[in-house]
């Protein structure tokens, strides 16, 4: 018999990609509401269980990837650093997580008969 964590129940994850380089998807979307949530990046990083260095690399990747920035990040030191999402980053956030919630919706019955014929189970939507 297979345990739960052997056999997790089924789930989407949604990936918004253009040809081959992916724009978005569920861990740079939960860099940035961590990064709104913490103000800083490396704290964003830290809770995700990724390097300092990873962090920033999906940072500025994110921000060079749409037409304006989505986090506005200041240099640390003796007055502190932070980071947070910019208009932008708030709405490229807001957008992703509709698009996610519309997504298990949209696509639960969908998701239950593909889980059935694995003899597996659906996340609940």
């Amino acid at each position: 018999m297979k345990t739960e964590s052997a056999n997790p129940p089924l789930s989407l994850r949604i990936r918004i990609v253009q040809g081959d380089d992916l724009v978005l998807g569920p861990g740079r979307a939960d860099l940035l509401a961590l990064i709104h949530e913490t103000g800083s990046i490396a704290a964003a990083g830290r809770r995700m269980g990724m390097s300092y260095k990873r962090a920033w690399q999906l940072a500025e990747s994110m921000n060079a990837t749409f037409s304006a920035p989505l986090i506005h990040a200041a240099k640390g030191g003796v007055a502190g650093g932070g980071a947070q999402l910019t208009e932008l980053g708030e709405a490229v956030l807001t957008a992703y997580r509709e698009l996610e919630r519309v997504s298990r919706i949209g696509g639960a019955a969908a998701l239950r008969a593909l889980a059935d014929a694995r003899g597996a189970r659906a996340h609940d939507v």
